[in-house]
């Protein structure tokens, strides 16, 4: 019994060594994915054509993001200004040097999980990955 024992924690620490580098890599390309995207949303935002991240926009980035693997519906995108203005109306571009704020979010997707099986509690459901960054705009009316 007590080899049996010995044997399945040993099974278990062998699994997670094994396997839980590769979940931690994925979980760092798709931070890096996601501050990739967002620097792009911001660098062509705040260019001076644009001055907005529109739903469009997004909804492009959201396709780009899916083509790597990211369930589109659960992105979250927050986007806002350095002056309270909103920051996703075509009709209405910040002026230059008003800076635009982009904050997306992806949940763990329990990628995580496998850290159970040397007693480490995984993220909550609710939590997640994020990228963020700030551009001012360049846009001249």
């Amino acid at each position: 019994m007590k080899q049996l024992l010995v044997f399945l924690l040993f099974a278990a620490t062998f699994c997670w060594l094994m396997f839980s580098p590769v979940y931690k890599h994925v979980l760092v390309i798709r931070q890096a994915l996601l501050q990739q995207e967002a620097d792009y949303l911001l660098e062509v935002g705040a260019s001076g054509r644009y001055g907005y991240i529109d739903a469009a926009m997004i909804g492009e980035s959201k396709a780009r993001l899916a083509r790597h693997g990211f369930d589109p519906s659960r992105l979250e995108y927050t986007v806002g200004s350095t002056t309270g203005a909103d920051a996703g109306l075509p009709s209405l571009p910040l002026p230059r040097g008003v800076g635009i704020k982009l904050t997306i979010r992806y949940p763990y997707e329990r990628l995580l999980d496998i850290d159970r099986l040397i007693g480490i509690e995984p993220p909550s459901a609710s939590e997640g990955i994020s990228a963020a960054g700030m551009k001012m705009s360049e846009y001249v009316p």
